[in-house]
């Protein structure tokens, strides 16, 4: 993306930002529109993606993760990583939201408003457990976020995902409804299998960014690197979005198109759940006292989730067909649109904060 940034005090927060990413909306639109366009015109298109994978691994998704993912990486400077690690108060407030918060609540909202249907709702919960560790770095970079922050709770989401996916799993489908004494549901996810979509999705971008820096500061200085060599690769941050985009809409285009009535059903707590766990993020950075670019990339890596990995778990325990799969499939369909939105209300809520950020 753009290295554009916004002014804190912008009457105009739209017009601070580059060409390309005033018009995000509409290419996430456009890329939206011609994958549900490609996956219902095209016979066998959708199977032939699903073909081109190693393991469970999508290589058209994981290529366009990649794309996505390197440039915004390559821009964090790593030297400052011990501002952010240094911030109990960020770091806590992350892991509450993620590991705590994040599932109850999507839990909540699935048997709040899916109680009749018991596919879409393990779905639901699926998705709530897989915590964002890939494309919320694009929206914290547009929201002029902190990006070492970013990386910094990105990777320990990572270490989380790998330790706990499984045994919130375990728990949120099979003891706390046992408790509640509703009905149940098994996960049985190994975590290799959560390990390989980390390395795929976070490792090699991190480690393709860092080298980067390290070595394009060490050959040509800071000042060639911020100023030569990240605008020309910012762009391809968006080509990536945009890429992976189409491919997840024509994987999923029929299937969404011949099933409206449950795609709604779907998207309401999805819709509760990214305005709620945004909100609240934001609402609680600003409380503990962070600046406005920490208190954004905390709001940001609550609300996201890792939908490739919900939808490669549902995929692999429940079956391509599943309610559970497309339930998993649903939520970037809602989650990409609504995230973009808030991009836009989180640069509006910069008035709310002093110029100076807080670092601790």
């Amino acid at each position: 993306m753009s290295s554009t940034t916004v002014p804190a005090k912008s009457s105009g927060v739209v017009g601070g930002l580059s060409t390309l990413d005033r018009f995000l909306p509409v290419w996430i639109g456009l890329a939206m529109a011609a994958g549900l366009l490609l996956g219902r015109q095209v016979p066998g298109l959708d199977t032939a993606l699903e073909a081109v994978k190693v393991g469970e691994i999508s290589l058209p998704i994981a290529l366009g993760l990649l794309l996505m993912m390197y440039p915004v990486l390559a821009k964090v400077r790593y030297d400052r990583l011990d501002t952010v690690t240094g911030d109990r108060r960020m770091l806590v407030a992350s892991l509450v939201l993620n590991w705590i918060a994040g599932p109850a609540l999507m839990f909540a909202l699935a048997w709040a408003l899916l109680p009749d249907l018991p596919e879409y709702r393990t779905g639901l919960i699926i998705v709530g457990l897989a915590r964002c560790i890939a494309m919320v770095l694009i929206w914290n970079d547009l929201a002029c976020g902190d990006r070492e922050a970013a990386a910094v709770l990105v990777a320990i989401n990572s270490v989380f995902q790998v330790i706990a996916f499984g045994v919130l799993g375990w728990f949120y489908l099979e003891v706390l409804p046992g408790w509640l004494g509703l009905a149940e549901a098994a996960l049985d996810v190994s975590m290799w299998d959560i390990a390989q979509y980390v390395l795929m999705f976070l490792g090699i971008p991190l480690l393709a960014g860092y080298l980067s820096r390290k070595l394009g500061e060490r050959s040509r200085g800071r000042e060639w690197y911020e100023t030569r060599f990240l605008p020309r690769i910012g762009p391809i941050a968006l080509y990536g979005l945009l890429f992976t985009i189409v491919i997840l809409f024509a994987l999923q285009g029929h299937t969404i198109s011949e099933r409206p009535l449950d795609v709604a059903r779907i998207a309401l707590p999805l819709l509760a759940y990214f305005a709620l766990m945004w909100g609240g993020s934001f609402l609680a950075g600003r409380a503990i006292g962070l600046g406005y670019d920490r208190t954004t990339t905390l709001a940001f890596t609550a609300a996201g989730n890792n939908f490739e990995l919900a939808i490669a778990v549902a995929v692999g325990v429940f079956g391509v067909t599943s309610g559970q799969a497309l339930a998993g499939v649903v939520g970037p369909l809602i989650e990409v649109p609504v995230l973009v939105a808030l991009v836009y209300v989180s640069l509006w809520g910069r008035r709310l904060f002093s110029e100076e950020p807080t670092h601790a």
